[in-house]
């Protein structure tokens, strides 16, 4: 990113205590990027990590980082990113490694090609564990009952806007795993494109059956 230049991508990668992960994610998400060939952001924030993931950040070139005093959740942490970015689009993924960022040029190109304001990665074969996997399925059968948001997968948090899709839009609570819906119901256009998606190999998980009820 050159200074004073307008940026057409901001990657947004909330991490909470992945320190593991945060230096390979960084290097595929610049190698990707790089690769696009338009200016482009990188926005971490640290949501209160208690590892060394913050002293990592730190050291990566070139990134803006938010760093909150105590764990908020993805929610506070999704919206304080796209409250801080300044690309044209903006580009969500996990800090878990497990969204591969040589995927971010497919839902690019569904974006554009579909005319969508949003576009979500569906992992058709995830590579979690059958208890996460079966939780999810829960969740997701309950919110579509409830919630109808038009896509596979509302979980994958590997998803591309575009920026007035945040215009008058606070996210607060667990709204996070609710955006396609609320932009939907506000008017917007939404696209889902299957991603691949790849199994943890730092870290541990930081969903249970807790923040499955929360939301």
């Amino acid at each position: 990113m050159i200074m004073g230049e307008k940026i057409t991508y901001s990657v947004i990668v909330p991490v909470y205590n992945e320190e593991g992960n945060v230096q390979s994610l960084y290097e595929d998400i610049v190698s990707t990027m790089d690769k696009v060939g338009d200016s482009y952001e990188i926005v971490f924030i640290d949501d209160g990590s208690s590892d060394g993931t913050y002293a990592k950040l730190k050291k990566l070139s070139g990134v803006k980082i938010i760093r909150f005093r105590k764990n908020f959740g993805q929610t506070a942490a999704l919206d304080a990113g796209f409250k801080n970015a300044s690309g044209a689009f903006f580009i969500t993924m996990d800090g878990d490694g497990q969204n591969p960022p040589s995927e971010i040029p497919k839902l690019i190109k569904t974006l554009k090609e579909g005319e969508f304001d949003l576009v979500s990665g569906w992992r058709k074969n995830r590579k979690d564990t059958f208890m996460k996997r079966f939780v999810s399925r829960g969740a997701y059968r309950l919110r579509s009952f409830i919630v109808k948001d038009h896509i596979k997968d509302s979980g994958c948090s590997l998803k591309i806007y575009r920026r007035e899709c945040f215009d008058d839009l606070d996210l607060f609570g667990e709204m996070h795993r609710f955006i396609p819906a609320l932009l939907y119901w506000k008017g917007f256009t939404i696209g889902e494109v299957e991603v691949s998606h790849k199994p943890r190999t730092s870290g541990v998980t930081k969903y249970n059956w807790k923040r499955t009820l929360k939301g």
